[in-house]
């Protein structure tokens, strides 16, 4: 990874600033959110250790998208994660947005529920997990001691159950403005519960959430909508993660240019995409998307500034940003192992090597001890 030194005729397209709804960026190196599973307190509450994990990957103008964060006590799926949804919380990423604003940075909160990735041992009263349908899901899920056990089939949510569950998230939005974050992103994407919404594998509903392309979508828009009409809409930002499958034959490209289209209409801050992995599609759509940026397929139908996920390196970023497939790039396990990556990118240094074994649960090791750049 090199990097070249900017120059009146040569800006560097990582380090030029961006505006993101409500939020001035110095740079468009974005951390995206990384769950680690180290919210140890009683009640998944943030806790000082988590405060200085983010505390040393904030950079002067820089975002930070947070953890994965359930907004409801039943939206829980791993153990020791964290939440927005109680006092002792809110209290407990104060201690986080402290230490990202003392270093000049900006954070923003991810509101997540997991839907039917979930096991009835982490559920309030031990009942099931719910999804938009009764559909078990491949795999296996956590209990509370991080044993792997087969998913049960989850139970499917009433029609009048989703006002209720659009309420909690705007109020999850609204904690996390008490709880001093400069914005939220929603958390639909990765096989999590608005993307199970989406989906017409784990969505054969028949009422006005299931079926056809603008009824599965619905929910995901009320809840963008209802998340922006509560903190306002340059301070939401959204996640999708188009190319993954659940056990659906959708073509990717109606489906998810109709949300996003829908979404960014209402005047998001950024849409943040999770890009085509080689290693995970198979077949036509192999040959279709590998090699592609989800901005490709995109850019044309979002009206919001474009963040890209998907293991970029420094070279990569720059190009996809100046063939304006996306504004700013999120960088993942890259975070994790080197806290002061916005500068090794400037520097055209490389990331230090992390460890994976590390990566979920645990305390210090692999997760605040890895040093800086020299």
């Amino acid at each position: 990874m090199t990097a070249e030194p900017a120059t009146a005729a040569h800006i560097d397209p990582l380090f030029s600033p961006l505006r993101l709804g409500s939020l001035e960026l110095a740079h468009r190196v974005v951390m995206a959110p990384l769950t680690r599973l180290r919210s140890a307190q009683p009640g998944n509450v943030p806790t000082p250790l988590n405060a200085e994990y983010y505390r040393q990957r904030a950079s002067r103008g820089g975002l930070i998208i947070s953890e994965a964060t359930q907004i409801l006590p039943e939206a829980q799926g791993y153990p020791r994660a964290p939440g927005i949804h109680s006092a002792e919380q809110i209290d407990g990423w104060r201690l986080v947005t402290k230490a990202v604003h003392e270093e000049g940075g900006l954070i923003a909160l991810q509101l997540w529920h997991v839907g039917r990735i979930s096991h009835p041992s982490l559920q309030p009263g031990g009942v099931l997990p719910v999804a938009p349908s009764a559909v078990r899901p491949a795999g296996r899920a956590f209990t509370p001691s991080f044993e792997r056990v087969e998913f049960e089939t989850p139970r499917a949510l009433e029609r009048s159950e989703l006002p209720g569950l659009i309420s909690a998230y705007a109020r999850a939005a609204e904690n996390a403005m008490a709880a001093g974050f400069d914005a939220v992103e929603i958390h639909a994407a990765n096989g999590y519960l608005l993307d199970q919404f989406l989906r017409a594998g784990p969505n054969v509903r028949t009422d006005d959430y299931g079926g056809s392309i603008d009824n599965r979508v619905r929910l995901t828009v009320e809840v963008a909508t209802a998340v922006a009409a509560a903190v306002g809409a340059e301070r939401t930002g959204i996640r999708f993660s188009p190319f993954g499958r659940l056990e659906d034959t959708d073509d990717p490209l109606p489906l998810f240019g109709y949300v996003i289209g829908a979404v960014s209409r209402l005047g998001l801050a950024y849409v943040h995409l999770v890009e085509p992995r080689e290693e995970g599609l198979s077949g036509e759509d192999a040959a279709r998307f590998a090699g592609r940026r989800a901005g490709e397929f995109f850019r044309d139908v979002c009206r919001a500034p474009i963040i890209a996920a998907g293991g970029y390196t420094g070279p990569d970023a720059r190009a996809a940003i100046a063939a304006e497939h996306a504004d700013a790039i999120a960088f993942g396990r890259a975070f994790i192992s080197s806290p002061d990556l916005p500068k090794r990118l400037r520097r055209g240094i490389e990331p230090a090597a992390w460890d994976a074994s590390t990566f979920y649960n645990g305390a210090e090791r692999g997760y605040t001890d890895y040093p800086e750049a020299t």
